[in-house]
């Protein structure tokens, strides 16, 4: 169960590091910058979220 947050918890603290430096490099395309990265966000906490329903089934005790 670590391995399915840890993942996901790595790729939202790279896009939160590349969309800051993207913002550093260029403040004025501050709206695409934030649509890209919450598109980002939610992509990864939709593999977080299979992840996990994957190993409930998997595991799981019913």
């Amino acid at each position: 169960m670590f391995v399915t947050i840890i993942g996901p918890s790595a790729v939202i603290a790279a896009i939160g590091y590349a969309s800051i430096r993207a913002l550093g490099r260029n403040p004025s395309a501050a709206g695409k910058i934030l649509q890209a990265m919450i598109i980002a966000l939610v992509f990864a906490e939709a593999i977080a979220v299979i992840a996990l329903l994957i190993l409930f089934q998997l595991f799981g005790r019913g």
